[in-house]
């Protein structure tokens, strides 16, 4: 699939969303599938916005909700992802318990289409003491106009 055909797939109506696995797989990049449907989590420091300091929004590569702002966008430099400490709407994303890898975690994902984003920690900064970190793959990014 072209850039072109995926960025277009994205600016689908939220009513069109996938409704199975393998329509996700038509819409979706190998590795943006992987970790928004599969869990699964890119390499630490590879992501695309883990150095990113432009302003504007950033949304859901899976339907294109928007989820955090880059004024809640934060350096972490030990995590090796993005990280946030607020969403846009408190209604963006769904908070999820995640015991796998042995590990007590809060999963992050898209209370639009379901998709994996990352894990919430309560070590960030003021004013939320909250740390998104999240997945650049599983992002888009807007700038500000």
């Amino acid at each position: 699939m072209s850039d072109a055909d995926h960025n277009s797939e994205r600016d689908r109506d939220r009513e069109d969303l996938p409704e199975d696995e393998s329509e996700w797989h038509e819409v979706l990049t190998d590795e943006e599938y992987r970790v928004l449907r599969e869990q699964g989590t890119e390499p630490k420091f590879t992501g695309e916005f883990v150095d990113k300091h432009d302003d504007g929004v950033y949304r859901c590569a899976g339907c294109g909700n928007v989820l955090f702002d880059s004024e809640t966008k934060f350096d972490d430099a030990t995590s090796g992802w993005p990280s946030f400490f607020d969403v846009t709407e408190e209604d963006a994303v769904e908070l999820r318990r995640d015991d796998s890898h042995g590990m007590n975690r809060v999963e992050v994902v898209c209370a639009e289409c379901g998709g994996h984003l990352g894990h919430v920690f309560e070590d960030g900064p003021d004013p939320t003491g909250k740390r998104y970190c999240i997945n650049s793959v599983a992002l888009d990014f807007d700038p500000e106009e």
